[in-house]
């Protein structure tokens, strides 16, 4: 099962788009979802299950890569259920809790939204190598070194987040095999007990996560690491390709747009 974030490396039309295409379409896609209605909701989702079909990556594959966020979504999900509007006709009611069909609408309608935004950024991260997404952020954020803002350190630190999503991950699952060999309960029932569970797991993934910092600052010292501008091995260039991906893609946009507004 891939990790959330983690690189795909296979042959597709997806795959080898330029990255500054597949950048520009995830970021005008997210900004169209939040305005969308359900009917473009749907349109919406057809388009990534296409796309995602394109870059030869199973459904399955997709959905189980965002498996990280899904207790936020069904926590978004319960928050529109309970804390829907009192005047909205009732389904049943759990006294002192009344739960109704607006509530269930929104609760599945701002999580499909949501899950929706996490599988398009799921499916740039899984088309897209860290070395050719942090050059195209780094192409795209350069008109601001106009205004003294170096548009390396910020695709730097993007490609470096990015990179340590799957990182943290596994160092989580180690924690856990650790204290399960240890004989912790990691599922206890009791509200103090699920606390100290967090805080058993929390503790010493934070400094692990600041060993690891550490060891990468020292690392890049090592190498001679400077800010600055940089030059690349592969020097990003649009074809004929790119231009008709970047067409097809606006026009599918714009679509869901008018349709879905």
């Amino acid at each position: 099962m891939p990790e959330f974030g983690q690189y795909m490396d296979l042959k597709s039309p997806i795959h080898s788009c330029d990255p500054r295409v597949k950048l520009l379409a995830v970021l005008a896609f997210s900004l169209i979802i939040l305005d969308l209605n359900p009917t473009g909701l749907m349109l919406a989702s057809g388009v990534v299950l296409a796309i995602s079909w394109l870059a030869k990556i199973g459904i399955g594959s997709l959905f189980k890569s965002s498996r990280p966020v899904w207790p936020l979504l069904t926590m978004l999900f319960f928050i529109y259920v309970l804390f829907s509007p009192v005047n909205s006709i009732p389904l049943f009611s759990l006294a002192p809790i009344m739960i109704s069909y607006e509530g269930l609408y929104l609760g599945v309608f701002q999580a499909g939204r949501f899950l929706l935004l996490i599988l398009s950024a799921s499916l740039l991260t899984m088309t897209t190598s860290l070395s050719d997404l942090t050059i195209g952020v780094e192409a795209l954020l350069r008109p601001l070194r106009v205004i003294g803002i170096s548009s390396h350190n910020i695709a730097l630190m993007v490609g470096m987040a990015i990179r340590f999503i799957p990182a943290l991950r596994i160092e989580m699952n180690n924690i856990q095999e650790a204290q399960l060999a240890r004989g912790a309960n990691l599922h206890p029932g009791s509200l103090k007990g699920n606390i100290s569970r967090i805080i058993a797991i929390a503790t010493p993934l934070t400094i692990n996560i600041l060993r690891r910092s550490d060891d990468l600052v020292e690392a890049m010292e090592a190498r001679g690491y400077q800010a600055g501008s940089r030059t690349y091995l592969r020097q990003l260039v649009f074809s004929r390709s790119d231009y008709w991906a970047l067409a097809i893609i606006s026009f599918l946009f714009i679509i869901c747009w008018m349709l879905g507004t």
